[in-house]
This record gives structure tokens, sequence and C-alpha cells, in this order.
């Protein structure tokens, strides 16, 4: 009698797959090394030819299971019996760990993502307990950004989309937007720019204004050029300034006791202009590695100062509130200073203000100075920017780009993103203002490393560089064109006359931005892929993440590669190096070595070549981190950065391995790590 029905573990039944006997037959030979499907197949026919001949109730999957056993072992393969008993007990080690969790893993995520999940996004009761499903998460998300077309009774259509896109991984918004969306907080956006004026009142205006975006999950972005530097004389007082980084210190502290909704701290990012009198401290004040831990810094430079600094000719040095010069500097000394400070710490980094402007979308609204935590989103005082990444690996097909389906994944998330900004609760009217008056959005991309990976592309390859432009030209263009269709069924942005868009050909549309390149730290952990436009840190790693817990990661298509290279998963683990590298590894294959490099791999011209291919078809930025090995020289990263603005970036951030104390990104095994990096920056999660 021919089988219907299995019951599963927590008694419910359905129809019943031979499909999956076969796939984890075959996913047991896979570790064998072996590649035989046929094989596989002829095995899954004499399990169901078993169970069938048993006849009586629907079987379930434990019963399946033994039955899988038995028959390999009665087909005298002891190892491919061995290695599915194996696969068996992974598998349930793994479900077992995810119910330690407290969480029922509807989606068959990573344990990582389950672990993730578990810690910032899944819903809990007063007591701790999670109370929700990734499925009923991402259901949760959904109905949320639906209710924005409830007055067109489409928002239950809408629903079903926006839930398909982000359940089949598809697709993932920013943190909080998967955190609050559907619950009371309702503070959506990942990225927030706040002014910080010359007076102590407004000082403490914005301190207040970034307790309360962090309390909702967001991050914030300042530029502290304004204050006046240390020693200046304060008028009303008679006494003496203290300079903006010791207020930088106030900021810094309060970010410290704040927790973000509860589930992670909050981020900041701190820009000082070059021309400032207090740069050259401002450059030094991370080097100690225990100050200003929850700032990125980053030095705001011009064209005019990085033509000065290759010449190494002078630049003024500017009083913040009358413009006029106070003091002159060597701009290639304060490169130099800027290169070493980075060089031992990470930071700073630079962000090249006019390259921004030339970018900037709406310039009768202002210059931009500032932007959020990671750098990727520059924004005007008090604007606001939701984020969403398009999983790229997902869209891989038959060796190629699956366009028509990537296509409508864009168009989706543009509604998505768009919708997020009607049904947002901001935290501050200023900044639900600002935000609407240009409805900026930032639809990115995660694992592209990954579909490298799967395209058998080296990510330090002109064929890289080339896909990279493809992809995010494509992607910016077909954004562009749904954020067209929506102005023409809900009317285009406020500030569209003061935008660069009516000389452009686009009359009307719907949002002032649409693409933006994030560093999806979180969100590719629960993707299971890699973050943002990074290579791949390691083949195999250990993350730490900032509740202090410690996820280990072996790549899966090095394990697939490897498989079909003839190494068991035990050979590949130990063929991979403790920095987590083949190129070291004389018995890897030639192919191998070739496609599967990793950050500490790729050259500082590949990073920003990679960058810059973005960035041509990015509205907004790109978070990019130049990874160098421990071994890198100062002037390199003086090279780097130089490079980074002559090829058009709009900011650049350089990390030197085991620079700081606790790295993001561990390359090895969690017990004797060789090497230590990070991929993004601070909270850019």
């Amino acid at each position: 009698m021919a089988i219907s029905l299995i019951r599963k573990r927590d008694g419910r039944s359905e129809p019943f797959d031979a499909g999956r006997i076969e796939r984890a037959i075959a996913a047991a030979e896979r570790a064998l090394g072996r590649q035989t499907p046929s094989r596989a197949a002829e095995l899954a026919r004499e399990v169901v030819a078993r169970l069938e001949a048993a006849g009586g109730e629907p079987p379930t999957v434990e019963r399946v299971q033994d039955v899988v056993e038995s028959t390999l072992i009665d087909a005298k393969d002891t190892e491919l019996a061995k290695a599915y008993i194996l696969y068996r007990r992974a598998h349930t080690e793994m479900r077992l760990a995810k119910a330690a969790l407290g969480v029922h893993d509807d989606l068959k995520l990573t344990l990582n993502a389950i672990r993730v999940l578990e810690r910032r996004y899944l819903r809990k009761d007063s007591d701790g307990q999670v109370v929700e499903t990734p499925t009923e998460m991402f259901r949760r998300v959904a109905k949320a950004a639906a209710q924005a077309e409830a007055g067109i009774g489409a928002a239950g259509r809408r629903e079903d989309e926006f839930f398909a896109l982000m359940s089949s991984l598809d697709f993932l918004p920013n943190s909080p937007t998967l955190m609050n969306a559907g619950t009371p907080m309702a503070q959506l956006s990942a990225c927030f720019v706040l002014p910080v004026p010359d007076s102590l009142e407004g000082i403490f205006e914005t301190l207040k204004n970034m307790a309360v975006i962090h309390q909702s999950g967001g991050g914030t972005g300042f530029n502290f050029s304004r204050l006046r530097p240390r020693g200046a004389v304060v008028r009303s007082t008679g006494g003496a300034a203290s300079g903006p980084v010791s207020f930088m210190e106030v900021f810094d502290k309060a970010t410290e006791v704040i927790r973000q909704a509860g589930r992670r701290r909050g981020a900041n990012m701190a820009i000082l202009d070059a021309t400032h009198p207090d740069c050259l401290d401002f450059v030094r004040s991370k080097e100690g590695l225990d100050r200003l831990t929850n700032f990125n810094i980053s030095v705001g430079v011009t064209d005019a100062f990085m033509r000065a600094a290759r010449e190494g000719a002078m630049y003024d040095l500017l009083d913040p509130r009358s413009g006029e010069p106070v003091g002159r500097r060597n701009a290639a000394d304060m490169l130099a200073a800027i290169a070493e400070a980075a060089w031992q710490c990470g930071d700073p980094g630079l962000v090249f203000l006019d390259a921004i402007e030339r970018g900037n979308p709406v310039p009768g609204l202002g210059r931009i100075t500032a932007t959020n935590p990671c750098g990727e989103q520059p924004l005007l005082d008090y604007e606001s920017c939701n984020l969403g990444s398009l999983n790229l690996p997902r869209f891989v097909k038959d060796g190629g780009l699956d366009e028509e389906r990537l296509g409508k994944a864009v168009d989706t998330a543009v509604r998505f993103l768009d919708n997020i900004i009607e049904v947002n609760r901001f935290p501050i009217e200023k900044i639900g203002e600002a935000t609407r008056r240009t409805r900026k959005i930032g639809l990115g991309v995660m694992g592209f490393a990954d579909m490298l990976y799967r395209l058998d592309i080296a990510y330090n390859s002109e064929a890289a560089v080339e896909l990279a432009g493809r992809v995010m030209a494509f992607i910016t263009q077909r954004a562009r064109q749904a954020s067209a269709r929506l102005a023409e069924e809900r009317g285009s942005f406020p500030a569209i006359g003061e935008s660069v868009w009516p000389g452009r050909g686009w009359p009307r549309l719907r949002n002032a931005t649409v693409t933006t390149v994030a560093p999806t730290g979180t969100i590719s952990l629960i993707a299971g892929v890699s973050s943002g436009i990074e290579p791949v840190f390691a083949l195999r790693s250990w993350r730490t993440m900032a509740e202090g817990a410690r996820l280990v990661e072996t790549h899966p298509e090095y394990l697939r590669r490897a498989r079909m290279a003839g190494w068991s998963e035990e050979k590949a683990l130990s063929m991979c190096g403790a920095d987590g590298s083949l190129q070291r590894c004389a018995d890897a294959p030639e192919p191998l070595r070739r496609t599967l490099v990793v950050a500490r791999d790729i050259g500082v011209e590949w990073h920003i070549r990679i960058q810059v291919a973005f960035q041509r078809h990015v509205d907004n930025g790109v978070s990019k981190t130049v990874n160098l090995p421990a071994s890198a020289t100062v002037e390199t990263v003086r090279r780097a950065f130089l490079l980074a603005h002559e090829m058009g970036c709009k900011g650049v951030t350089v990390y030197r391995e085991g620079c700081r104390q606790a790295d993001l990104l561990n390359a090895g095994d969690v017990d004797g790590a060789a090497c230590n990096g990070k991929s993004g920056r601070t909270g850019c999660n």
C-alpha cells in the first residue's frame, strides 16, 4: 500500500515525500566524498518498499530513519551506514540544541540563525520565554508592513507577498524592523543622523534624542565639527571649552548604559572634519582601545585635502564658529597620523565629503556632513533610513543570475521599504518630518562572496568586479523603476522639486534614494550567507556576538566543494589552515585555492575595486572593510586611503588583523584560533 502521510515528531501529519529520504542518503554520501545520485535513488526506493510492505499506520519520522539505517546496513555499505548514522545524530543534536533555546524552528534555519533570533528578534513573554517561531516573526513583520495599504484593500495580498519574500530568505529588512514591527515599540528604522550644535543645551538635547533612538534599536551618526576646540573661550562663563572629544565620551558613556530594546547596545558614528583644530586629538582618541568603544570614528576630508596630502602641502585649520583660519598643518602629516591610528586600532576611517555631496540627491535641502554608524548611509540632519538586503545566492540559477526572479524581488522589496516609512513610529517628530520629506530607502545585497563561490569566480578577479557592477546596476535601475511606479500610485516624495531627479529624466519618484549596501552583520547570520559584499572572512571561523556568545561557522560551500574533491568532512576541516585559508595548504586542489579565497588572501586594490564597482551604481554609500593581514604596514593603510579616494569611494575603512584585543571575527577553531579580524564596523548589525 502506497504511503501518503508521515507523522512528525510533534504529532502532526503531513504528505510523505520520498525525495527527502533520497536527499538524506545523498548527503551522507557527500560526507564520504561520493557523487553517485543513482545509488542514493536506488537505496531510497528500497526504503520506501520496506515501509510500504510493513503497512499499518502512517510511519513516524523516527521509524523512517530506522528503516534507512537497516537498509544501508543490509546493503553491506558499512561506510555509508556509518555516515548516515552520524548525519542523523548531527541533526538530532541540532534539533535538541534549538529546542534548548526554546525555539520551534519551523523554517529549518541554521543553528546559528536560531541562536541569533532567540537572543534578539523573537518575541518573549514576561518571563523571558520565546513565544514566537521564525515563521510567526516574518508574518508579524509582513502584516505590519502591509497595513500601509489597508485603505486600498490590498493589505492581505501584500502581506502574503512580503511574507513569502522574507520567509524564503530572499530578502531581509534591517534589525529594528524585524524586532519592532507589529509590536508597541514600532520604531523600524536603522539609521539616523542628529546635529550637534555648539551649545550646552543643544548638545544635551541631541544626547537625549540619541538615547531615545538607541532604546528603540536604531544607530546614530554625528558630525562634531561645529563644536569649538579644546581651550576656546566660553563667553557665558569665561571658562575654557573642553572640545569635541570630551563630549564624545559623554555620548559614549550614555550609549553604554542604554540597551537597545533590551537586546543590543547602541552604536554611533562620530565624524570630525580634518580642518577642525582638534582633529589630531580626535584621530588618536581610540588608540588606547578602551575609549569610545561604542563609536566608529571617521575623519571628514575634502578633495582639496587629499590633493594637499598627495603633494605634501599645508592646509588651513578653521575656527568652527567663524570659519576663519586659526592655524596650518601639513596634510601629508595628518594623513600619516590617520593611517598610523587606523593601523593600530582600525579607527579612524575616512569620509570623502565632496564625493558624498556629489551624490546628494536633494542638494536644495542642504549639505550632507554625517552618516550612520557604519558609514554606508549619508543623511541630512534628523533624517532616518530603512534598509533591507537581497540574498544574492538565492538568485543563482544554471551558472548565472536569475534576473527575472531578482527583478520581481526588487519590486516587492521597494514597496515593502516604502510601506515601512508609512507605518513607522518615529522616536522624534523632527525625524518623522525629515524622513517623510525625502522618503529615502536603501535596498542592498548580502551574500556576494557566497554567490562568487557558487559561480566559481574568485573575489580578487576581473570577473568579480564586472559581476559586482552588473548586479548592482540591475538592482538600482529596477528599484528606481519601482519607485517611479509607486510615485504614480501614491505621489512623489515632497522634496522632489529640490532634487536632482527631474533634471535626470525622473520627474516622479517616490523615494529620493533607493539603494544602499549595508554590512548586514546579523541579518546575514539569519540568512546563513556572507556579510554584505565582504569576502568570506575565513573558511572556518568563530564570531563573538555583542552579548558575548560565540558562534562557530564552517563555510558550507567550502564543505560542498571539498566533498566534490573527494574529501571527507573531517579532512576538509583539517585541511583548512589555522588562519581559515587554503592558500598555505599544498594538498588543496588548485581550483579550490584559486576561487575559495578569504579576506586575508585579497590585496588592497581588489578590496577597493569591488567597493567601487558597487558604489558606481548605488545611490547612498557602501559598507566595506579593507581587511589586511597582521603584517601589513602603516604605508599599506595610507596607500589604501589614497586609492579609495582616487577611485571614487564615498568612504573607506581599513582593519588590520589582531589590532584589537577583542575582535568580532576570528579564524580557525574557538580553542586556539590563530588569526583575528572583523568584517564591517562596530554595531553594524
